[in-house]
C-alpha cells in the first residue's frame, strides 16, 4: 500500500516553506515516525514523519524547493521493516569513509554520518573529498546541512579551486589576493533571516520607536543570586540567573502600566489581560523569541526552567510554531554578547521591548560617597503612537526601583 506524505497544515501566518533537509533517498527504509525531512518556514523548522513503516519509493522535491501546505512529498510503500538500508551510492562515498588514523573515526561512523544526511550533502561531499567529521553539523541533532558543507568549504585556506560548484557557490583562494583583489562570497538568505529583515523592516516604518534610557545597580540581584545559588540549584535544577528578575519585574510594571503591555489594531487599542513576555534567545538560524505564557503566575524556577528548555530548543531547531507565537512584551539581553548599550526594535504587534546590557563596575556617588558598583544600562523602545513618554520613563523607573529592591516584587509596592 502506498503512504503519500505531503507537507502539513501550516499556521495561518505561514504562507510556505522550504525543503531545508531529507534524511532518506528513495529506496531508504523508514520506520514509523521516523523524521523523513525538515520543512523551514520563517520562523521554526518542521518535523514531518512517516506515518507508516515502509520503503520510500518516491520523492517529489528537492532541497531548497518551496511547498504549500498539502502538498505531496513522497510516498513510502508500507511494509515492514527490519533494519535501515539505504540505497546503494556507492558513486557518492568520499574518501572519508575510511578510517582516519588521525580522527580515530571508522568507515561504519563515516557511513552512519552519510545515511543522516540528504541526497545533495552526501553528494556536494563526495564532489568534494571533504573527511564529514571535519565539518560541524547546525541541524537538528548536529545533523550536516548543506550551508554547513558550503560554510566548510568557503573557510579552508587550502581548498582547491572550484571543481564542480555551482556559481553561487564562492570558495576562497588558497593563495593570498593580488593587491587590490577584493573576495566575496554570495549565499541566499535562510527562510527565517529574510522573516526577520522583514519583521524588523515593518516595525521601523510602521511604528513611531524612541527609546528611553535609564540605569540600575545590580548588586541588589546579586547579593541574592550569591546568597541562594546553591539551594535554589539543588532544590530546582536550575541555576539562578538574571533573566527570571527581569522578567517578574516587567510584569509588575506592566501591570501598574497597561499601555506597555496593549497593542495597535488598525484605529483600536487592544489592552491584553494577561501577560505572555518574549525572551530573546540565540538559535544557529538566528534571533528567535520564544514566549513564556502567563508569567505573572510563574515562580523565579518555573521562569528559569522555562528558559533553559526554550534555549535547548533553539538550539537544536527544535522549536514549535506555538513556542514563537504571540507574545505582549519582549526582553532581549544584548549584555551576554558584550553589548554596553543598544535601541532594541520593537517586535510587531507588540508596543515595547527592553533592552538589557552587560554589567560593569562604575564609581558611584551614595550618599555623598563614592563606590564602586555592578552598574547595568537598560533601554526601552517603545511605540509612541501609543504610549507616551511619561508612561515610558515611569515605566522604567519601576523595572530599576524593583531590581534595586527586590524586596518590592513580594509586597508588590
Amino acid at each position: 500500500m502506498s503512504i503519500e506524505i505531503k507537507v502539513p497544515a501550516l499556521p495561518e501566518s505561514v504562507a510556505d516553506a522550504v525543503i531545508a533537509n531529507w534524511y532518506k533517498a528513495v529506496g531508504d527504509s523508514i520506520a514509523a515516525d521516523e523524521v523523513l525531512v525538515d520543512l523551514e518556514t520563517d520562523k521554526v523548522i518542521l518535523e514531518v514523519p512517516s506515518v507508516k513503516a515502509g520503503v520510500v519509493s518516491a520523492i517529489h522535491f528537492d532541497v531548497g524547493d518551496t511547498v504549500t501546505a498539502g502538498q505531496l512529498l513522497a510516498t513510502v510503500e508500507e511494509g515492514e521493516v527490519e533494519a535501515d538500508k539505504p540505497a546503494d551510492r556507492s558513486s557518492e562515498k568520499p574518501a572519508a569513509r575510511q578510517a582516519d588514523s588521525q580522527s580515530g573515526q571508522t568507515a561504519d561512523d563515516a557511513g552512519d554520518r552519510l545515511v543522516q544526511m540528504s541526497p545533495s550533502v552526501r553528494k556536494l561531499i563526495a564532489e568534494n573529498d571533504i573527511d564529514p567529521a571535519q565539518i560541524t553539523g547546525t541541524g537538528k541533532n548536529a545533523r550536516i546541512l548543506r550551508r554547513d558543507v558550503e560554510a566548510y568549504l568557503s573557510a579552508q585556506d587550502d581548498a582547491d579551486e572550484d571543481d564542480g560548484h555551482t556559481e553561487a557557490e564562492v570558495k576562497i583562494k588558497p593563495q593570498a589576493p593580488a593587491e587590490g583583489e577584493r573576495l566575496e562570497r554570495r549565499v541566499p538568505m535562510t527562510r527565517l533571516r529574510a522573516r526577520i529583515a522583514e519583521r524588523l523592516t515593518q516595525s521601523q516604518q510602521e511604528a513611531a520607536i524612541l527609546t528611553t534610557f535609564n540605569e540600575v545597580n545590580m548588586k541588589p540581584v546579586m547579593d541574592i543570586r550569591k546568597r541562594y545559588k546553591e539551594s535554589f540549584e539543588k532544590k530546582f535544577g536550575v541555576r539562578l540567573g538574571f533573566m527570571s528578575f527581569f522578567v517578574q519585574a516587567c510584569v509588575e510594571a506592566l501591570k501598574r502600566f497597561p499601555e506597555v503591555n496593549a497593542s495597535i489594531d488598525g484605529n483600536d487599542i487592544v489592552y491584553h489581560g494577561f501577560y505572555d513576555i518574549g525572551v530573546a534567545v540565540s538559535g544557529p538560524n538566528g534571533l528567535v523569541v520564544p514566549i513564556l505564557r502567563d508569567a505573572d503566575i510563574m515562580s523565579i524556577a518555573d521562569i528559569e526552567q522555562g528558559i533553559i528548555a526554550f534555549a535547548q530548543k533553539a538550539q537544536s531547531n527544535s522549536l514549535a510554531i506555538e513556542d514563537i507565537t504571540g507574545g505582549t512584551f519582549t526582553i532581549s539581553n544584548g549584555g551576554v554578547f558584550g553589548s554596553m548599550l543598544s535601541t532594541p526594535i520593537i517586535n510587531p504587534p507588540q508596543s515595547a521591548i527592553l533592552g538589557m546590557h552587560n554589567i560593569t563596575e562604575r564609581a558611584m556617588v551614595v550618599d555623598g560617597q563614592v563606590v564602586v558598583l555592578p552598574m547595568m544600562y537598560l533601554a526601552l523602545s517603545y511605540d509612541h503612537r501609543l504610549i507616551d513618554g511619561k508612561s515610558a520613563v515611569q515605566f522604567l523607573v519601576t523595572i530599576k526601583q524593583l531590581l534595586e529592591d527586590p524586596s518590592r516584587m513580594l509586597l508588590g509596592v
